[in-house]
């Protein structure tokens, strides 16, 4: 297998076994001013939309219940409609942005689902376009993403507060 050079990874990848708090709970506790630090797109009265840090794709977004939790069952109707809506604006956002042409959407319920993060739920939103299952992952196991994170995030914000505002 080939390598490709990732160091914004190593404090992830070292630290994994030491973390005990919630990233997401810290990230959704900051003031605004601190948000694009933490990479918090919107904060709403039930959930909140951040980026992934370590993204599949460039503007992978998460929408998780400001509440910790991590059963899906446990979530109220206000929560769920709340999310649900903010879902909508996030590909609403996405599509004017990166124009993707088409979205994964996905919960990873329970580490054999894949979720790195059990005890606190969140929706990903992936944009994916035609042909990004090119041949780096197929032949080396490469991911390239070349976007940096925090310019993507500077694109998205004030249309995603358009959108958010408009409905």
């Amino acid at each position: 297998m080939k390598i490709l050079w990732a160091p914004w990874r190593t404090k992830y990848v070292e630290n994994i076994d030491q973390i005990t708090q919630c990233f997401l709970c810290e990230a959704v506790r900051q003031p605004e001013e601190r948000w694009r630090e933490f990479l918090v797109l919107h904060r709403g009265r039930r959930a909140f939309v951040i980026f992934n840090k370590y993204p599949y794709n460039a503007g992978h977004l998460m929408v998780s219940p400001i509440e910790h939790m991590g059963d899906i069952l446990s979530l109220d109707d206000e929560t769920v409609l709340e999310m649900h809506k903010l879902t909508k604006a996030c590909i609403r956002t996405l599509r004017i942005c990166i124009k993707p042409h088409g979205f994964n959407l996905g919960y990873n319920l329970g580490r054999s689902a894949g979720a790195g993060l059990e005890d606190h739920i969140h929706l990903h939103i992936v944009p994916r376009w035609n042909g990004d299952t090119n041949f780096m992952p197929v032949l080396s196991e490469t991911k390239v993403i070349s976007q940096d994170l925090y310019e993507l995030y500077d694109r998205i914000k004030p249309v995603f507060e358009s959108v958010i505002n408009a409905t």
